[in-house]
């Protein structure tokens, strides 16, 4: 069986093969389900990643169709199978992750935020139907936005993985709190409007670049969804106590200043977004345990009980 540094170097030496011997490569931050390199050539600096899956390399590719000013989206040079999976070619963007922005910086930063969400959120999506996880052909994974919503306890916690009860097996108590949560989802949904916008799902996983307080590229389309616009709003809602240096930014309350100033009516803001954290936090246990990250699953697991009980 081959070891990552086999993998790495077997990587290195495709990379070297394709662009020349005089490539300079380096290996970047690995992400959830790929390898990154940095390759510098000639003619310019490139990305270059290695995965499994192909369908991550075919969204990012359509959604390059969707890049403008406001939405900056590296087009996709190439794609292709390589080494038993696939590997993508971009250019290298300019800029840093929001990750890792003070709170002033990231202040400073949120009307481009804003304003890219707001351009997924214009995206034509007439030629598509149904709603969650899509595919370049038009496929979609489920079809109403409730069902997405509420579905994911039905279905493998994520691709190669069981369901989250047999994942959660072997910890009862954090399978009751997993189970109450739900229940509590399955009343809030009620009021969730199906919608159907384009929405990232993934903004701060290292997956958005800005330069001068403004949005340089927005990275990695693979957990990209049809549905409600408010989840990337719910994201950063949810996500922020990772962030500590975030912990005085109201990310619900910027949002609807923002809405309001570009003249959007956008009902049932709270309700949608409680129901919208909770969801993300039992997604969350269920793909922590998943990864075996068990200290994760049980922080997950009580913020989900916090938002299910507030």
């Amino acid at each position: 069986m081959a070891t990552k540094t086999d993998q790495g170097e077997a990587q290195r030496e495709f990379l070297r093969e394709r662009f020349g011997r005089a490539v300079e490569i380096a290996v970047m931050r690995p992400g959830e389900w790929s390898v990154a390199y940095s390759v510098r050539t000639a003619d310019g600096d490139l990305v270059a990643r290695f995965g499994a899956y192909d369908e991550d390399f075919e969204k990012d590719a359509f959604a390059a169709r969707y890049s403008s000013q406001t939405l900056p989206v590296p087009p996709i040079l190439e794609w292709g199978p390589a080494l038993g999976g696939f590997y993508a070619i971009a250019p290298r963007m300019n800029g840093e992750h929001i990750d890792g922005l003070d709170e002033a910086r990231m202040r400073r930063v949120l009307p481009s935020v804003f304003a890219a969400l707001d351009a997924m959120r214009a995206v034509d999506l007439s030629a598509a139907s149904g709603f969650g996880g899509w595919r370049a052909d038009g496929r979609t994974s489920h079809r109403s936005w409730r069902e997405w919503l509420l579905g994911f306890v039905n279905e493998p916690a994520t691709r190669g993985a069981p369901g989250w009860r047999e994942l959660l097996r072997d910890l009862p108590s954090t399978a009751r709190s997993f189970e109450e949560s739900y229940e509590r989802l399955v009343q809030l949904a009620d009021p969730c409007p199906e919608v159907r916008n384009l929405f990232h799902d993934d903004l701060i996983n290292r997956n958005v670049l800005v330069d001068d307080d403004r949005v340089t590229a927005v990275l990695d389309w693979g957990s990209s969804k049809y549905g409600d616009f408010l989840y990337d709003i719910a994201n950063l809602v949810f996500y922020k106590p990772w962030f500590p240096q975030w912990r005085n930014i109201d990310f619900a309350s910027e949002a609807l200043a923002h809405y309001d100033s570009i003249g959007l009516v956008v009902p049932q803001v709270a309700e949608r977004l409680k129901c919208y954290t909770l969801r993300i936090a039992l997604d969350g246990v269920a793909y922590s345990a998943f990864r075996k990250r068990w200290e994760e699953v049980e922080l997950r697991a009580r913020r989900a009980l916090e938002i299910a009980r507030g």
